[in-house]
């Protein structure tokens, strides 16, 4: 000690310098911060991707880049090549009632027998329906006449006015039934908005879609279930 430091004397040696740390952490204590960020972020990208196309033919699947609006846990419900559930349950008293379209007409599968239905399950404040609505509209007036019922199930709502409303606004005029007691949802298991249920002639599911139609995909698929329909006649004029 110098003449006039009046620092006490140590035998401890000074401490080691940290090495590849960065701040306060050392190397092994970042790799374990990095280790739960990145797991959380995987975590997150599971839960919040839209669904995919499934490996089991049965699996509830939605189209490649559809956004459905999911109201369930994914769940599989009616399936391909079964005979589609009529529209219809039994209440608390045992009666059987049957689904009603927005004027109170019965609307019945067995009614529909030789068409071609196409069941969609949808809101009027759901999203991805909004977006899908001209989609319905445009091919209900191109294959309307040619063999296709389009059955829009209202699910979910405050009252049959205000998908009346919606209706008129957008100048729907295939069929629109109100599911005021879910009990069609629940029958069919539905977990997503929109869903599409298509249903054959013979009454037999053709294809269960989870999430919103393109006008391609479902234009191709009507035209390959309606093998018989012709296309419209030239203008007489030409």
């Amino acid at each position: 000690m110098t003449e006039g430091d009046d620092r006490p004397l140590t035998s401890e040696p000074p401490p080691a310098p940290r090495r590849g740390g960065i701040g306060p952490f050392s190397r092994r204590q970042l790799g374990t911060i990095l280790g739960v960020v990145v797991g959380a972020a995987v975590l997150l990208v599971v839960l919040t991707r839209p669904l995919g196309p499934g490996t089991d033919p049965g699996a509830p699947t939605a189209l490649p880049g559809a956004t459905p609006y999911l109201v369930g846990s994914p769940t599989t419900g009616v399936q391909v090549g079964q005979l589609a559930p009529e529209l219809r349950w039994l209440d608390d008293a045992g009666a059987t009632v049957q689904l009603q379209d927005l004027d109170g007409n019965p609307v019945s599968l067995e009614d529909l027998r030789g068409k071609l239905v196409w069941l969609n399950f949808w809101a009027t404040w759901c999203p991805p329906c909004q977006g899908e609505t001209p989609v319905l509209r445009d091919l209900d007036e191109q294959y309307g006449d040619r063999g296709l019922e389009i059955v829009a199930v209202a699910v979910q709502e405050t009252s049959v006015d205000n998908v009346q409303a919606y209706a008129e606004r957008y100048e729907l005029d295939y069929t629109i039934a109100f599911d005021a007691s879910a009990d069609v949802f629940d029958l069919y298991r539905v977990f997503a908005l929109p869903t599409q249920v298509f249903v054959g002639p013979d009454g037999k599911v053709l294809r269960v879609v989870n999430g919103p139609m393109t006008h391609e995909t479902a234009s191709q698929w009507i035209e390959e279930w309606l093998p018989a329909a012709t296309p419209a006649s030239p203008s007489a004029s030409s």
